[in-house]
């Protein structure tokens, strides 16, 4: 399946590239502040060109801005790299401390912020302002922030909550995904909307647990009618692989006159 094939290639070559760097002397936390200050520069990128029409056009002024777009997937494909590497240097290089794991969680909710706040930014910028998009990247940041909040938090109180499809690989990749297609508009309406549906299953999750009940069953062992709910399938899944192309899909088809239209704003101006 291609969710395998992908994981193995991505594992086998994180742990090369982390024994490296171990031998190197870098430090996880090293890794994880470096990631950080990457992921900021790609916010500033965004704040510059997020509404580029197309990302491999390198023209820089008025609503084209490929250029920034271009240096803020760059930015983020090296800030992923570390995110990755930093707890495969902790676990391989024995250097795994309780910190380390809280540095990178903290850093992690960060860089959500400066990805969508320079994607607000550009917006808000904008004259007018696309006050609908400023909105939706606000949302979109809610939702990232929720579904880390909300592992976080019911994990004080039952052993795991690692439901849900949206979780921060699948929200990098379609950061990035993005990014590259120059289709930020799309998005924004993936994030502000999607990963809340990862939030509500997670507070259900909690409730059925700390009640006594049993959670949803796995969609591989339950009743027709939860095999049917292709979004519940596990990583390394077909019908996880088809929810993912329906994703990516949307991120490199979506109509990119989207970002012209402003609802929110036509409405305020007419109160």
């Amino acid at each position: 399946m291609v969710g395998r094939a992908v994981g193995w290639f991505f594992a086998t070559s994180r742990d090369a590239i982390a024994r490296g760097l171990v031998a190197a002397g870098v430090t996880p936390n090293g890794l994880t502040l470096a990631g950080m200050v990457l992921t900021a520069g790609a916010g500033a990128c965004y704040a510059l060109g997020a509404g580029s029409p197309v990302a491999w056009t390198l023209a820089v002024g008025p609503g084209r801005g490929g250029l920034y777009l271009m240096l803020a997937g760059a930015l983020l494909v090296a800030a992923s790299a570390c995110d990755m590497l930093d707890g495969a240097v902790a676990r391989l290089g024995g250097k795994a401390t309780r910190f380390g794991a809280f540095l990178d969680s903290t850093l992690d909710r960060f860089s959500d912020f400066v990805v969508y706040a320079g994607i607000a930014v550009y917006y808000a910028w904008q004259r007018p302002a696309n006050v609908t998009f400023v909105l939706l990247s606000m949302v979109a940041f809610f939702n990232a922030f929720m579904i880390s909040y909300t592992r976080a938090r019911a994990e004080d109180i039952i052993e795991a909550c690692e439901v849900g499809y949206w979780q921060r690989g699948e929200r990098s990749a379609a950061i990035l995904i993005a990014t590259f297609a120059g289709n930020i508009p799309a998005l924004v309406i993936q994030q502000a909307a999607l990963p809340l549906l990862t939030v509500l299953r997670r507070i259900a999750h909690t409730r059925a647990v700390v009640a006594g009940r049993s959670p949803l069953p796995d969609p591989r062992r339950g009743p027709w009618h939860m095999r049917i709910r292709l979004w519940r399938w596990p990583r390394m899944t077909i019908p996880y692989d088809l929810v993912t192309g329906l994703n990516i899909l949307w991120l490199l088809a979506a109509p990119k006159w989207l970002t012209l239209h402003d609802p929110l704003g036509n409405l305020l101006s007419g109160v």
